[in-house]
């Protein structure tokens, strides 16, 4: 099952295959904690004559080069060093915003370092099907996309460290970051930490997320095609997720734990005149069911205690979202729903500060969003970086 494709924000890798081009020289293996993946889109088959359309590229995941090969199309890579704590850029978060950032960064030489998070990759980390993201069309699993992201980012000699950022100072430059008792200094940063969804606590909810529990309709919806699905939560965002469902599934069931709304009146009567929603109120969740996958939820009366099941094939928790801010609170200015607040595309009220991705985005919350975000981020900060005479103007781009 997909997830924020979005962000969509909230970790491993998925292992490497080998399949390397036919009649390719054998590679040595990198030392990546992904594997050292790259993607090999050889053809199979020349290009047919009288009008036949060649076959699509078979996406095979390869053994990586060596880290000193040069890549095509841009700088030379050289090795990481794993002890540096100093950068022209850092970039925190390593989603699909942080890693996009990083690749195009990387690539102006601006040897970036990305202080990722103990649980790396951001929300497609707990995911499995991702099939809105361009260029497999096929689908792939999150954490492997993800792993993709990373392995092309340290292919260009970005330092890539599984730390959370426990504190910063923004006070001036080089701007100051501290990750496990270590200081890391930059002349800009890029915040790129993204949401995290707001899930119900249950043990059952956690165990069969990607197995029918969802918090992203717009990624997953698709999988419930006349399905009969259930909806959790009582504002805008619930209301919009149990209404776009309604094209897929064959009922959507919108669970509330009061007998009031949050969402706007238009948003509740939409929901209300709909033939394929049920609103019930004053229900909370004790339990998914299911071993698998999302077989139905126990449902209890927040009035009377009593309790029933429900079946379902599948629920979406729309409670919310929580962005990963609180480390730039102090600093940066948020909206009344926490999110960071850009200016001009990606920039912030402190120049060599930029954002990228859900950490500001609540409203698309999609990967490929989140991925064009960081690379702007990235360009800005390049391009602020030689105004302020830190970095080299030059003719030719690495864009």
């Amino acid at each position: 099952m997909s997830k924020q494709d979005a962000g969509n924000a909230n970790g491993t890798g998925a292992g490497a295959t080998s399949g390397a081009r036919k009649g390719a020289a054998s590679k040595p293996k990198t030392d990546s904690p992904f594997g050292g993946l790259t993607i090999d889109f050889g053809r199979g088959g020349g290009a047919g004559g009288g009008g036949v359309a060649p076959a699509l590229p078979t996406i095979q995941i390869a053994e990586a080069p060596p880290s000193a090969v040069p890549a095509t199309g841009g700088p030379a890579t050289q090795p990481a060093e794993q002890g540096r704590t100093e950068s022209k850029l850092i970039i925190v978060g390593s989603g699909p915003a942080g890693l996009t950032a990083a690749i195009y960064a990387a690539r102006a030489n601006l040897e970036p370092i990305v202080l990722g998070g103990t649980t790396p990759g951001g929300q497609l980390m707990l995911t499995s099907d991702v099939e809105n993201y361009p260029g497999f069309p096929e689908g792939i699993q999150g954490p492997e996309l993800l792993a993709l992201f990373r392995a092309q980012a340290e292919r260009f000699g970005t330092l890539v460290l599984d730390v959370d950022v426990d504190a910063v100072d923004l006070s001036g430059r080089p701007f100051r970051l501290w990750a496990r008792g270590v200081e890391y200094k930059a002349e800009s940063v890029i915040v790129a930490t993204g949401a995290s969804a707001m899930w119900l606590g249950l043990e059952s909810e956690t165990r069969l997320r990607g197995r029918g529990v969802s918090a992203c309709a717009t990624c997953d919806g698709f999988f419930f095609r006349d399905r009969e699905i259930g909806v959790v939560g009582g504002g805008d965002t619930a209301f919009e997720e149990a209404t776009y469902l309604t094209r897929f599934a064959s009922k959507i069931h919108l669970l509330h734990r009061r007998d009031t709304f949050r969402a706007s009146k238009i948003m509740v009567d939409r929901a209300k005149d709909h033939p394929k929603i049920d609103i019930h109120t004053n229900v909370v969740i004790d339990k998914v069911l299911g071993d698998e996958k999302v077989s139905g939820v126990r449902l209890r009366d927040t009035e009377t205690g009593e309790q029933s099941e429900m079946p379902l094939d599948g629920l979406f928790i729309a409670i919310g979202h929580r962005p990963n801010t609180d480390a730039f609170r102090d600093w940066l200015d948020v909206d009344e729903k926490g999110y960071l607040i850009v200016r001009d595309k990606t920039n912030t009220k402190i120049e060599g500060v930029f954002v990228a991705g859900d950490v500001h985005d609540h409203r698309y919350r999609q990967a490929v969003t989140a991925a064009g975000d960081g690379c702007m981020a990235a360009i800005d900060a390049e391009r602020w970086l030689e105004s302020q005479g830190i970095t080299e103007a030059t003719t030719l781009t690495a864009w």
